[in-house]
């Protein structure tokens, strides 16, 4: 089986063709507490102009991408994963619960303290947006890099949002068979996500 792990970041998957647009001393980097095995190798390809044939990949994996492309961008990545999926492939995605997070951000306090720092010593300290803390305590912190995205490098900004709803219609509009559509936490106590399993028809 040929498989494909677009935008892998932090977690590339074995088994899997782990594409990201950082290399893997640049996800070092980025991740410092996780280990990352030498063997492991990083493929860098235009998203949108995968170097694979038609039909000619059986899973196709994007967890937490699809939200950091633009509305004109999105498209172009479905279109693509669909041109590269054999009938019957799988694609896996997830994405930010849009709906939940705001109904978080609404019953938190509005209590803002900091302008958000971009300084290495505050990355490596955790900090978003003045909290320090990954803590739902009020609505500009964690919270709203959720939203957002953590803006802490190339790449780490939020452009699209998405629903359960939107995602239907969107599948349904690619003809893309909705095998698993459910909610769950990126981190077990924070993040809600919504995770998509469709096959290609």
């Amino acid at each position: 089986m040929k498989k494909i792990n677009i935008g892998c970041g932090g977690r590339p998957l074995p088994d899997y063709i782990n594409i990201d647009q950082d290399s893997l001393n640049d996800i070092r980097l980025r991740y410092p507490n996780k280990v990352f095995e030498d063997s492991l190798v990083i493929e860098n390809h235009d998203i949108f102009n995968l170097p694979y044939a038609e039909n000619s990949i059986d899973e196709v994996r994007a967890d937490g991408l699809l939200e950091h492309l633009s509305f004109k961008d999105e498209p172009r990545l479905l279109y693509e994963v669909k041109r590269v999926l054999k009938k019957g492939g799988v694609f896996e995605f997830s994405v930010p619960d849009f709906e939940e997070v705001c109904k978080i951000w609404l019953k938190l306090d509005d209590d803002w303290k900091d302008f958000f720092s971009d300084s290495e010593e505050d990355i490596k300290k955790n900090h978003w947006f003045g909290t320090y803390t990954y803590d739902y305590t009020n609505r500009w912190g964690y919270i709203i890099a959720t939203i957002y995205g953590s803006q802490n490098g190339e790449g780490q900004y939020h452009k699209n949002c998405y629903s359960k709803k939107k995602i239907e219609k969107m599948m349904a509009f690619l003809n893309f068979k909705i095998l698993k559509l459910e909610t769950f936490l990126w981190k077990s106590d924070r993040d809600p996500m919504i995770r998509c399993v469709v096959e290609k028809e």
